[in-house]
């Protein structure tokens, strides 16, 4: 949980504001599926003890489109031929109130949730009987679950102009929200938006940034507002107001989409969704993360500091990290079991807690695993031919004038990668040997001991160079902020599933250094040695099944099959534990569980067998069903 967000765990009382831009449709009709997730949302809030209050906008926008249509069906040809017609505000509150509370009833009746309407104006919270006793009515209906639906009164108000009465108590539905926050003493006011929360900039600008957290003496100053919505009356400006509101009275705010399912939990887990408002926010600078920009920065000016020493240097440097990671071996073991145990807490699957542990003994084709294994592979590379200065290509343009291609540095390079803290090791290695900035971002299974790897890494990096050399990124909600920084990072590594690569392809204008899942295949023709392709065979499935060039698929000659061998080959998989199923051939032959897919990629003791026709027939497979990827090759045994 993130430490600002700790106070969630002493919510009891939610007060959760819907605009009109989530309410309604961009046709203004009812977005009625995004309603029924809210209603759900709130529903299993409701039973989990969470007092719910619900403020909602939409019965202008409602009404407006209901009576434009009434108008349309009772014009004359005449009546069409007139472009637009106004219709008045009040009268379409009026029609939409109860279009908006027909829906709320019918949504948490299906639920099984009762919900009660309040509709309100400004004058009547000058009185304070009336403030009392909506406190004791609220309080009541809550006792009993009942959900209260608060709605300005717009059919009735007689405020002329939102914004321009600076004597008013409230505005609008933002605003009311903020009041009735104070008024039923909420612990938490959540505002439910068409986006994500509060940006630095117009939220279709990529160069914005989303403030995780609103500190007041700042980003009053640096935000400037649009327009207000296009459909409700407040917009951003109007949540800002009724949120710093709210805050300042000790009441946390947090503006978050409507939009994402299930955002209201979400914040209540203390997730880092939407921008929070608090009273202390100016307070939490001590623990405040540096910007994915500041970082990014950071790490191009130190790696022209790390390309401007020579050779023998950067090879010294590496020395240094393999010595450090040597004498921090029990201090990184510690943390490394520390993570693997919580992920044991957590369920993970075994190929997961595979690839997550520093334990030696991993694998014989993978000998690097261990601390001891990872220092001696980087004197290794330290040893290793310098790639900067290389000449690649020379062209003579002209008597004299010679052009020369020369290998160099990228420059800054953003790694993605899940699970495998030994991957930090590696990537920082080959980063340094290179020249370039590296910023890294592991999976959250393994922040404790990317967290000691890159601390001792980074210590052993010179101050003249700067530490801040390699960053660690610890928020995954900054990964989509430095995904935009193409003037300072010059290639994305995403290190994972098919999956994470497409989602950072699709996500920035980045250069992407992308890879294919590894479905590797293992082809066995009739002509093999027995002996010899059982031992294969099983080595490649079993010896360290969560790499990704394990055997994934086990493509067998047809004659192969027939014979009896095959039984001998499942029965060595079967000892060793390995789940098999089969293509349409094999598992009519072998009567195992048929496969879904043969493009999965189990990283576990699990693989899928078929039956093919001969050598031909097996590259067609792999050419159909592989992602042409280096380690997805097929080997073939003959």
């Amino acid at each position: 949980m993130d430490p600002s967000r700790a106070f969630v765990t002493n919510v009891k009382r939610l007060i959760v504001k819907v605009g009109t831009a989530v309410v309604t449709r961009g046709d203004g009709r009812l977005a009625v599926g995004r309603l029924g997730a809210l209603c759900e949302q709130l529903k299993e809030l409701n039973s989990q003890g969470y007092e719910i209050v619900l403020v909602t906008s939409g019965a202008v926008g409602l009404g407006r489109q209901r009576l434009r249509y009434r108008k349309l069906v009772n014009s004359s040809l005449a009546d069409l031929e007139n472009a637009e017609f106004e219709l008045d505000g009040k009268a379409c509150a009026a029609v939409g109130q109860s279009s908006l509370m027909a829906l709320y009833d019918t949504l948490f009746s299906q639920l099984d949730v009762t919900s009660s309407q309040y509709l309100v104006t400004d004058s009547e919270f000058r009185a304070n009987s009336f403030r009392k006793q909506l406190s004791e009515t609220v309080k009541s209906l809550l006792s009993l679950k009942v959900i209260p639906i608060f709605n300005e009164n717009d059919a009735v108000s007689t405020r002329r102009a939102p914004y321009e009465d600076s004597s008013g108590i409230f505005w609008d539905n933002d605003s009311l929200a903020g009041l009735l926050a104070l008024e039923l003493k909420a612990d938490l006011l959540v505002m439910l938006s068409d986006v994500e929360g509060l940006y630095s900039g117009p939220p279709s600008d990529p160069n914005s940034k989303l403030i995780h957290t609103y500190i007041k003496e700042k980003h009053q100053r640096e935000i400037t507002f649009g327009d207000k919505s296009r459909l409700g009356r407040g917009g951003m400006t109007a949540k800002v107001n009724a949120a710093v509101c709210a805050a300042s009275a000790g009441i946390p705010v947090v503006i978050t989409s409507g939009y994402a399912t299930g955002n209201i939990i979400k914040v209540l887990q203390g997730k880092h969704v939407g921008t929070l408002f608090h009273r202390d926010a100016h307070l939490w600078t001590l623990v405040k993360e540096v910007g994915a920009r500041e970082m990014a920065v950071a790490a191009q000016q130190c790696s022209r500091r790390l390309q401007a020493i020579d050779s023998e240097d950067r090879m010294k440097i590496l020395h240094n990290i393999a010595d450090a990671l040597e004498a921090n071996e029990s201090l990184i073991k510690d943390e490394n079991e520390a993570d693997v145990a919580a992920a044991e807490d957590d369920g993970y699957e075994k190929s997961l807690m595979s690839r997550l542990s520093l334990k030696p003994g991993k694998a014989r084709l993978i000998p690097i695993l261990q601390i001891t294994g990872l220092a001696k592979s980087i004197r290794v590379l330290a040893d290793m031919e310098d790639p900067i200065g290389h000449v690649l290509k020379r062209t003579e343009l002209a008597d004299g004038l010679i052009l020369e291609k020369t290998s160099c540095p990228l420059g800054v390079l953003l790694v993605v990668f899940e699970s495998r803290p030994d991957a930090l090791v590696q990537i920082a290695s080959l980063a340094i040997r290179s020249g370039n900035g590296l910023l890294l971002k592991g999976g959250k299974e393994a922040k404790r001991s990317n967290a000691i790897l890159h601390k001792v890494i980074t210590s052993a990096i010179p101050k003249n160079i700067g530490e801040k050399l390699i960053g660690l990124v610890t928020s995954r909600e900054d990964i989509s902020d430095l995904l935009k920084l193409d003037d300072v990072i010059d290639l994305v590594i995403p290190r994972g599933s098919n999956k994470l690569v497409t989602q950072i392809k699709n996500s920035t204008k980045i250069p992407v250094l992308g890879h294919a899942d590894g479905i590797c295949h293992v082809y066995i023709d009739k002509s093999a040695k027995v002996d010899m392709a059982r031992q294969i065979v099983l080595d490649a499935k079993t010896d360290y099944p969560a790499a990704c060039n394990a055997m994934e698929t086990l493509l067998v000659h047809k004659d192969f099959s027939s014979n009896g061998l095959l039984n001998d080959v499942i029965g060595d998989l079967k000892h060793k534990g390995v789940t098999l199923y089969g293509g349409p051939r094999a598992s009519s032959l072998l009567n195992i569980l048929e496969t879904r897919s043969f493009h999965h990629e189990y990283n576990s003791m699990a693989c899928t067998i078929e039956i093919v026709d001969d050598v031909h027939a097996a590259i067609d497979h792999i050419h159909q069903h592989g992602r042409h990827a280096a380690y997805s090759s097929p080997f073939l045994f003959q």
